[in-house]
């Protein structure tokens, strides 16, 4: 078999990270299209609830991992992209690229979901309103309780944190992280329990490339007011900003509480178990 001409390496790893975020966002965004649009159009349970929602992002994030680990360490997640480069020695020059290609898979994702529900959104939302705006992207409160700006925005800080102080001790080799490429699927139960938890505050996006690309085919598709919250504040940023310092967080703390009191092997003591293929550093 001939081979083509051999494909750059950040090239190779933005389709990755690309390809990891759309897997992620057809799940995730499609699944909330299908309990908010189309079960109210219907029988209010029979396509799912809150748990359906979290159980749908959580395997969407160990698939689009699947799909991007070998290739680019699947972080599927510009806040999990700019923590590693902080911490964990990941290219600040690649910061940029991966968080680009990631947006881009979220708005390719989302376009494709905007696509196949047209007719249930429409006879749902005609006016496509805050009504439907949470299928796309997050709101405080998500647009019903009584959450403000900032207090999403601590929500995000502190969702994303958990997020990434969990990822890092899962894919830490010192610390007896999940072998036998489990990783991802750990990861994606995670995500599972932190949308049980802390789902209401403001939709844990704790990934401002989930956020951002939604929005975006909101703006391009005739939602009223993608950028602002139910409030008609300026909203768009909270999802972004605040995944981004949250993760920071985490991960410095898994790495002050935990990381660096890792008792070092032993001299003489080998490791027996394989290395995982998952790996975010």
């Amino acid at each position: 078999m001939t081979r083509g001409p051999k494909v750059p390496e950040l090239a190779r790893e933005m389709a990755a990270e690309f390809a990891g975020t759309m897997i992620l966002i057809l799940f995730g965004v499609g699944v909330v299209a299908q309990v908010i649009a189309g079960s109210g159009l219907g029988d209010p349970q029979s396509l799912g609830d809150h748990d359906s929602i979290s159980w749908a992002w959580g395997i969407g994030v160990t698939l689009g991992v699947y799909v991007s680990a070998r290739i680019s360490g699947g972080h599927i997640n510009p806040a999990v992209t700019v923590a590693l480069a902080v911490f964990k020695g990941f290219p600040w020059r690649k910061v940029l690229p991966y968080s680009f290609a990631q947006t881009l898979g979220a708005f390719v994702a989302a376009l494709i979901v905007r696509w196949n529900y047209s007719e249930i959104l429409q006879k749902f939302d005609p006016g496509l309103t805050d009504k439907t705006h949470i299928v796309f992207s997050t709101m405080p409160g998500n647009g019903t309780l009584p959450i403000g700006t900032w207090g999403a925005f601590r929500d995000q800080v502190i969702g994303t944190a958990i997020l990434l102080f969990l990822v890092l001790a899962l894919t830490d080799l010192r610390n007896a992280p999940p072998l036998a490429n489990m990783a991802p699927l750990i990861i994606g139960l995670i995500v599972v329990a932190i949308g049980m938890a802390f789902g209401s505050a403001a939709g844990y996006a704790i990934n401002p490339a989930r956020d951002l690309g939604p929005r975006l085919v909101q703006f391009l598709t005739g939602y009223e007011t993608p950028w602002d919250d139910q409030y008609g504040n300026l909203y768009f940023w909270v999802p972004i900003v605040a995944p981004v310092i949250g993760g920071v967080i985490g991960a410095g703390l898994y790495i002050l509480l935990i990381g660096r009191n890792i008792p070092e092997e032993e001299e003489g003591t080998e490791v027996t178990e394989p290395k995982p293929e998952y790996d975010v550093s």
